[in-house]
């Protein structure tokens, strides 16, 4: 099982090079203006950085482009992502109102076969809406987006059962517009039950419905995030590429406000003006 030349259409759509660019190591540096792909977010295509190990695609907003062009010059595409070069593009994204994705790089992964796991769990499938009573779920954070979107729309979930208790869930969402066959795996396994291979066991049986229906799966990841990347490993997914991107900063959240008598500062005095009533005492002016 072969994603490569999927992944090559993918690329060249949201950084808007050709298939052949993407092979070729070199660092490739687009306008993203008409750019198409998947979408997160309203910032999306201000700057987007990723490389399958062989060179760099970058696409930008016009304004962005002279500074990529001089960061990366005779610079080979790997060290972009190094911390040097990614605080250097922080610092000129500011200049914008944006700031990289707090989440930091995200390594990406290609399923190269799916290994028949000896781990099993009752399941549960659930389609929209059944499953629209777990948006803002705290306990499964990673299986749904934020809410239901057409853009982004949440597609399957799977759900690994003791009874009528979730022990944990795994979710597909279909990322990109331009090419709908592409399907995001998430997964989200509460504390109780972990270290019990459910993770992987719900990750390799959605990938299988996934490719069932004859869509790709994929599965991205922090660099930081060791249990997610062995998941996906042990589900027989490889890291194909890396990504970053950046997004519009947030205002600081203001401080919290209290009425009166609120804080402790008036807590105490009123405190202390009870005392002096209750002893009689006389405060000269």
């Amino acid at each position: 099982m072969n994603y490569r030349d999927n992944l090559k259409k993918l690329l060249s759509l949201e950084y808007n090079c050709s298939e052949t660019d993407i092979d070729s190591g070199a660092n490739i540096i687009t306008s993203s203006a008409g750019r198409s792909g998947r979408k997160y977010r309203e910032s999306d295509g201000f700057f987007s950085m990723a490389s399958t190990g062989k060179g760099c695609l970058v696409t930008a907003d016009e304004r962005f482009l002279p500074f990529v062009r001089e960061l990366s010059k005779d610079c080979d595409g790997i060290s972009l992502f190094e911390f040097e070069k990614l605080n250097a593009i922080a610092q000129e994204l500011s200049r914008y109102g944006c700031e990289l994705n707090g989440a930091g790089p995200h390594h990406m992964f290609l399923p190269c076969e799916v290994p028949a796991l000896s781990q099993k769990f009752p399941l549960k499938r659930l389609e929209f809406p059944e499953f629209k009573q777990y948006y803002g779920d705290k306990r499964f954070p990673d299986i749904l987006c934020d809410e239901y979107t057409d853009e982004r729309p949440d597609v399957l979930v799977l759900a690994a059962m003791d009874g009528d208790v979730i022990m944990g869930m795994a979710g597909a969402s279909r990322d990109f517009s331009g090419t709908p066959n592409w399907l995001q795996i998430g997964v989200d396994v509460l504390p109780e039950y972990r270290g019990k291979g459910m993770g992987s066991f719900l990750v390799n049986e959605i990938t299988k419905l996934i490719q069932q229906s004859g869509d790709i799966p994929f599965y991205g990841t922090s660099p930081a995030n060791i249990a997610s990347q062995n998941t996906a490993l042990k589900c027989g997914y490889r890291p194909v590429w890396t990504e970053i991107s950046a997004v519009k900063k947030q205002p600081p959240a203001e401080p919290e406000k209290f009425s009166e008598h609120e804080t402790w500062v008036d807590e105490m005095k009123q405190e202390l003006e009870d005392y002096i009533e209750e002893q009689g005492i006389y405060i000269r002016q």
